[in-house]
């Protein structure tokens, strides 16, 4: 017989200890992150090769229509190889910030660790998860 399990709140998760933590979903942007040797022939890889409508297109930046989602090239300086960059999003900024900080996730836009500035007033931060990837979580439509 099969084990039925109980349903999650879209909104919060209730742990053993009974606090509750945020949802967090995964976001519609990816990031790659590329040496500038790689961006040229990356871009057209997306756009010529696999035919990928190209939404955005800068000599650093190109933003492509990876189905659902939205594949970011980024074109970094210094970068000596690609680094893949995910996002998640949650209802309340402020309370995954305290969840994540709980759970030991390590924050990426700290002083010294900071990855890449985020505008002012954005609902969101970095973290690093266990792998070393950077996330950007942030609240929707940011």
């Amino acid at each position: 017989m099969p084990v039925r399990r109980a349903k999650r709140s879209a909104r919060t998760h209730t742990a053993r200890t009974g606090t509750a933590r945020p949802a967090f979903t995964g976001g519609i942007n990816i990031a790659l992150k590329l040496a500038p040797h790689r961006f040229d022939a990356t871009l057209a890889f997306y756009r010529d090769v696999l035919g990928l409508p190209v939404l955005k297109n800068s000599p650093t930046h190109a933003v492509i229509e990876h189905g659902p989602n939205r594949l970011h090239l980024d074109r970094v300086e210094h970068q000596t190889h690609a680094e893949v960059w995910l996002e998640v999003t949650t209802p309340d900024a402020p309370a995954a910030a305290r969840a994540l900080a709980r759970a030991g996730v390590p924050r990426r836009d700290t002083p010294g660790a900071r990855v890449e500035p985020l505008p002012p007033g954005f609902r969101g931060f970095w973290i690093e998860n266990p792998a070393g990837v950077v996330t950007l979580v942030a609240e929707p439509g940011q």
